[in-house]
């Protein structure tokens, strides 16, 4: 049965927005309106006729209200097969008409709840006759449509009069589907206000779906979705190409961390991720004509914008190579001409210029994916995760990182104005960076991550060496190497890193010298022992204590000068004794920052 007349209709709401509307759109389409209480009356102040459901029931409303439509006469209407001619004898033998169209929206039990009412006003609240003829016209969408939003009354009228009164089956299928989204949010909010009652506890969450994913982590891991939570928008408008599990993963964390960077320091903010964890993070901080040769941005007019993620890509640029890049203000033409010569996968920013937007959307032949960010957007409080067929649910770590978790200095040595500007760089980068894992920055940008180690020292170690590659970076030698003309960015980023370990096999030595017009002359130990010497306050983040004061010892060897942990080892006061022998300054936040 496609196309169905909509001859009779009842409509009961307590939500009675352009009720009015629809109400008179049925009147002039010869509809038959059945209601009750209310909306009744709403309906008749706006000049439409009404026939009362106690008029068809032959029954009262009752027991204040609780039982209006809990009759057979109106379920019997509702749920009769038309197909099925058995059914219709009943409803003739019965004195039952049949109904086409179910108009309801459901007692506002969530609202009640968070207003802080009692048990009692709550229970109040939990409607039972508008879910049962919701779910009675939703099941019998073979012939009845149902109507559970003011936001689906345009469409619906638009309809009805383009057919003079009919909806089709497509229709009916899709509001009967949102209907069932309906009740089953509203069961929920009932059952979770319950389980908050008696345990245990029975949690329930809808999950609409917005788009499709390519694959889940790996190409075999299909189909691949992703989804807003019900009653909540999307953090991200998708504007160009097509996500995949990882690019969200990455964009999600990469977003909040620019965010949260932005608000805590004032200052445009940038971040490059790969692999769930940042490849780097930064800051606007002017650049120096060192920093600009090394980066590759001499003579370039860059916004401030556009400097933060020059910064954010440079930290580590081997890692960085197909990053997801995050913005946090207007992604301006500078900072899309930057991102246009470096191999990306994706972008998330709070907007776009037009020209900007143009330029990014002709990356990776116009399929480089393109977020647009929402600032204003709060997730709900908890937040879960499934592994292997259990549910994990957690209150989400919405800690605030702000200069105050630097009060606390626990060392003889004090913590200046710019160190603490790049100890909260480096506190808000680890809050997002897979644990164990600490951070080092410097100038206004993280200079060293160290992700998802199970020793915390090895955090160190590994973060350490990142920061000393990127030192060595500016060394004069580095800066000067020979490079043939059209050896490519990244090339030249691989060679720059592979001259600096000098740690390459005789294969890789012949590879790497075709990079050069000339040999390069290498980096003596002496030099290398004499530019290490120059790099100095350099500050450090770790996401849980530091158990032993190796990790001070190892963070010496990479100009170290500042300190925030959390604090709360049984050692701490032999971390703080090492911290004194080096004359570091070190902060207690209290804070662990794990993320998983």
């Amino acid at each position: 049965m496609d196309a169905v007349p909509v001859k009779r209709a009842l409509v009961s709401v307590y939500d009675k927005t352009d009720v009015d509307q629809l109400g008179k759109v049925l009147q002039e389409l010869g509809v038959d309106v059945l209601s009750t209480g209310g909306t009744a009356k709403a309906l008749r102040a706006a000049g439409v006729t009404v026939i009362d459901v106690e008029e068809v029931t032959k029954w009262p409303e009752m027991l204040g209200g609780r039982v209006k439509t809990l009759h057979p006469v109106i379920h019997g209407g509702l749920l009769a097969n038309r197909a099925e001619p058995s059914h219709l004898e009943q409803l003739k033998e019965h004195g039952i008409a049949a109904i086409d169209l179910v108009v309801s929206n459901l007692y506002p039990f969530e609202q009640t709840v968070a207003s802080g009412a009692s048990f009692d006003g709550c229970i109040e609240q939990i409607d039972i006759g508008g879910p049962t003829m919701v779910r009675a016209a939703a099941k019998n969408c073979s012939a009845v449509a149902v109507i559970t939003s003011p936001d689906q009354y345009a469409a619906v009228i638009d309809e009805l009069r383009a057919t003079k009164g009919s909806l089709s089956l497509n229709t009916r299928r899709k509001l009967a589907r949102d209907a069932f989204v309906s009740t089953a949010k509203y069961d929920a909010a009932v059952s979770a206000y319950f389980s908050q009652q008696h345990e245990p506890a029975v949690s329930t969450r809808q999950y609409v779906q917005q788009g499709a994913l390519r694959y889940g982590v790996n190409p075999h891991q299909t189909p691949g979705s992703y989804c807003s939570i019900s009653g909540y928008r999307m953090p991200f408008e998708v504007l160009n190409g097509s996500p995949g599990y990882t690019n969200l993963m990455d964009a999600l964390n990469a977003w909040q961390l620019v965010v949260e960077l932005n608000t805590a320091t004032g200052l445009p903010s940038a971040a490059s991720f790969k692999h769930v964890s940042p490849a780097g993070a930064a800051v606007f901080v002017p650049l120096t004509p060192e920093l600009e040769q090394a980066y590759e941005v001499e003579g370039k007019a860059l916004s401030e914008q556009a400097v933060a993620y020059v910064r954010a890509r440079n930290a580590d640029p081997m890692s960085s190579f197909g990053d997801f890049a995050a913005i946090s203000g207007t992604m301006d033409v500078s900072t899309a001409q930057i991102l246009g010569r470096e191999v990306s996968d994706g972008v998330i920013a709070d907007d776009y210029e037009p020209e900007a937007l143009e330029i990014l959307k002709k990356k990776k032949g116009g399929k480089y994916l393109i977020l647009k960010g929402d600032k204003t957007y709060t997730p709900p409080e908890d937040e879960f995760k499934e592994v292997f067929g259990v549910a994990l649910r957690q209150k989400r770590n919405d800690a605030e990182i702000t200069e105050a978790l630097l009060d606390n200095v626990v060392t003889e040595a004090t913590i200046p104005a710019q160190a603490k500007r790049d100890l909260i760089i480096a506190t808000v980068t680890v809050k997002y960076t897979q644990s164990n894992s600490v951070c080092y920055a410097k100038g206004g940008q993280i200079t060293g991550v160290g992700a998802g180690q199970q020793s915390r020292v090895d955090c160190v170690k590994l973060a350490g060496r990142k920061v000393d590659t990127w030192h060595a970076r500016l060394h004069p030698k580095v800066l000067a190497l020979p490079f043939k003309d059209g050896v490519k960015r990244a090339a030249r980023v691989n060679a720059r890193v592979a001259y600096i370990n000098d740690d390459m096999t005789e294969n890789e030595h012949k590879i790497w010298l075709e990079n050069f017009e000339t040999a390069p002359e290498p980096l003596t130990a002496a030099e290398r022992a004499e530019w290490a010497a120059t790099l100095a306050d350099v500050s450090i983040s770790s996401d849980a204590f530091f158990p032993f004061r190796d990790n001070i010892d190892q963070a010496t060897k990479h100009g170290v000068k500042y300190i925030v942990q959390p604090g709360g080892s049984v050692q701490d006061e032999t971390v703080i004794a090492a911290c004194n022998e080096y004359g570091m300054g070190m902060a207690f936040s209290k804070v662990r920052l794990f993320h998983h």
